[in-house]
């Protein structure tokens, strides 16, 4: 049976180890865990990045109904892009599980309100912070409605957030606006946060 290629990238030669896809993930890695059914969605989440992720997720789905993974390691990025994320996650048969190794905050908040489950590692951070908006031009209508419909895509965070978390939608906005750091354990009791993977040292296994 023929090998399922992660989708949309090609491996680009490899330079004392590393490559040079911007994520910090070389392509025999990716692949590895794209077999594996583990997705990663690491740094600025941009349009592109997006994409990627997304058609990353839609491949395995159509593969089976198996449980994807998906590592969210982005501390910030473009909210529209995330929403590319977040409508692949919609369409899917298989259970998205997003997984925080280190730190998600801004657009990625919507990706973790889209998952079906949230698991964080015990170091992980979650930063409550407004996504920032997209640098707008044109004319004076033009960039009223690129405000409009930033204001439209902030609403839906919140609503998501809201819905997930079952905190007021009142409380979430205070705390995107004022930008809070949130520890693993803090994301589990504020409800973004399921499972919390990792003991203390010195637990008794």
């Amino acid at each position: 049976m023929t090998q399922a290629r992660f989708p949309y990238r090609d491996p680009e030669p490899e330079r004392g180890g590393l490559n040079s896809n911007g994520d910090g993930i070389t392509p025999w890695l990716e692949q590895r865990l794209f077999d594996r059914h583990v997705v990663m969605l690491v740094g600025q989440l941009t349009s592109t990045v997006a994409s990627n992720v997304a058609a990353a997720l839609l491949t395995l789905d159509a593969l089976s109904t198996e449980t994807i993974q998906l590592h969210v390691a982005s501390p910030e990025g473009d909210l529209a892009a995330a929403f590319a994320i977040v409508d692949a996650i919609d369409a899917m048969r298989a259970p998205v599980h997003a997984v925080v190794p280190s730190m998600a905050g801004g657009a990625a908040l919507l990706v973790l309100a889209a998952a079906d489950r949230r698991i964080a590692y015990r170091h992980a951070r979650i930063r409550l912070t407004e996504p920032h908006a997209t640098a707008a031009s044109g004319t004076a209508d033009q960039v009223a409605a690129a405000a409009g419909e930033y204001l439209r895509e902030l609403e839906e965070l919140i609503v998501r957030m809201a819905e997930v978390t079952g905190q007021p939608r009142s409380r979430i906005e205070t705390d995107l606006a004022a930008g809070r750091f949130l520890s693993a354990a803090e994301a589990q009791d504020y409800g973004l946060v399921n499972e919390v993977i990792g003991k203390p040292r010195g637990d008794a296994a």
